[in-house]
């Protein structure tokens, strides 16, 4: 499944080449096109930087090794670049993602960019017996124990339900007594 992509590329295009071959002010093209100056910037340092390639829609949620992140971040240190700049540089494409990478490296150091897995655990922690996978038959003992389970869990079915009913009586009761 794909992302939706707010503005497509044709239109990116054309709001650039009006800025880049027309000469128009980027303030009046994002005006006119009713889009953030900001957006038309960026999409002015791609498409000078990458050419038509720079304006196509990115891969969301890319996973970027760890390596390549403290290099991003190192770069910025020490060559003092900025971060629209370390982003067509190293072809990011937003300047948001650096900065959480940094933050979370100046928090937890290099074990703050490793990959974080997402979404629930995938075994969960059963209280219960775990289901027997062999194929060999149960022994008698087991099958009394699996019974006796059985037998138990129904009795405890069977006293809440008696519970309701006698709550739902007692209801009926105060509603027929004045």
């Amino acid at each position: 499944m794909e992302r939706k992509v707010k503005y497509n590329y044709e239109f990116k295009l054309r709001c650039v080449q009006e800025v880049l071959r027309k000469h128009r002010s980027v303030n009046s093209v994002a005006y006119e096109n009713s889009i953030a100056s900001s957006n038309l910037n960026r999409w002015i340092r791609f498409y000078i930087e990458f050419g038509n390639e720079g304006l196509l829609p990115r891969h969301k949620n890319k996973n970027y090794s760890v390596n390549f992140k403290l290099k991003v971040i190192q770069a910025i240190e020490n060559k003092s670049i900025s971060l629209s700049k370390a982003c067509l540089i190293f072809n990011i494409p937003r300047e948001s993602t650096i900065t959480s990478w940094q933050r979370k490296y100046g928090i937890e150091g290099i074990t703050g960019l490793q990959l974080k897995p997402k979404g629930r655990p995938s075994s969960m922690n059963f209280k219960k017996r775990k289901q027997r996978k062999t194929d060999k038959p149960l022994t008698r003992e087991e099958e009394l124990l699996k019974e006796l389970e059985y037998l138990r869990a129904e009795n405890e079915i069977l006293k809440k339900f008696n519970a309701l009913v006698q709550a739902e009586q007692a209801k009926q009761n105060k509603r027929l007594k004045p």
